[in-house]
């Protein structure tokens, strides 16, 4: 009988979410590889959780906003040791009014939240449907559903990943992969201060634990859940929005216009 752990990729895995996400994983008996920029946090990080935990740690200390670092973790999955787990957790906020924001920066967040989960996700589906499982969480935000001045590009790029996230689990149907859309709310990490603000500025019952974020979403992953929105009552709420969405879908190709435009 295998005694092979499981192996979560957590992106974005030295601070924040992707740092809850692996000391969660570590201590219920995953081996890890986890990515982000800077080598040096990486590397003490991989240290400590192997020391800790007892697993096996591999650190790719690569850039999500350039090609040739997006490409070094694609294909790692492709043809390094299986992942039962991917985490698209990397990504950021460039936050201004679509007239005053500097579009440089725009698109290199583009290519960090977009392209690069994007192209991780395609390797992750075409090795874990040729390995007949696997399971994939994509980090989007509950901005995503809203609108509102300042946010357009990062609210934008979330609106891709909630898109292409369903998408994909409109074609995981019927295997034994399990996708998960994650949409955060406020969480107390250092996102709010790299984006230009401050987590204080939200009200204290508006901010979420790291931590807690990471365990309701790996409790909706074992669920079946295919949207987890931590704070959210009831997945009905989700369900609800679906069939709205469906309202408004069945009525956008027909072969007139409608009444009130004539």
């Amino acid at each position: 009988m295998s005694t092979r752990r499981p192996r979560a990729l957590i992106t974005g895995a030295s601070a924040g979410i992707g740092l809850s996400y692996a000391e969660h994983l570590a201590r219920t008996g995953h081996d890890l590889v986890i990515v982000a920029r800077r080598a040096d946090r990486l590397a003490k990080l991989a240290t400590r959780l192997e020391s800790d935990h007892g697993i096996e740690v591999e650190a790719i200390a690569a850039d999500l906003g350039s090609s040739e670092g997006v490409a070094t973790i694609a294909a790692r999955i492709e043809t390094g040791e299986r992942i039962d787990l991917l985490i698209n957790n990397a990504g950021y906020a460039v936050r201004g009014k679509v007239a005053e924001l500097d579009p440089d920066a725009l698109e290199q967040m583009i290519r960090v939240n977009v392209l690069a989960l994007s192209r991780l996700s395609h390797s992750a589906m075409k090795r874990m449907i040729a390995d007949g499982r696997g399971s994939i969480i994509n980090v989007s935000s509950g901005t995503a559903l809203m609108q509102f001045p300042s946010n357009a590009g990062y609210g934008a790029s979330k609106n891709f990943v909630m898109a292409f996230t369903r998408h994909m689990q409109a074609e995981a149907a019927g295997t034994e992969l399990r996708i998960q859309l994650l949409m955060p709310g406020v969480v107390a990490t250092d996102f709010h201060q790299i984006a230009g603000g401050d987590v204080a500025n939200f009200p204290a019952d508006w901010v979420m634990k790291a931590d807690d974020l990471v365990v309701a979403s790996l409790r909706a992953l074992e669920m079946g859940e295919p949207v987890c929105i931590p704070s959210l009552p009831g997945i009905r709420d989700w369900e609800a929005y679906v069939e709205a969405e469906k309202t408004v879908a069945a009525n956008v190709s027909r072969d007139h216009i409608a009444p009130r435009y004539h």
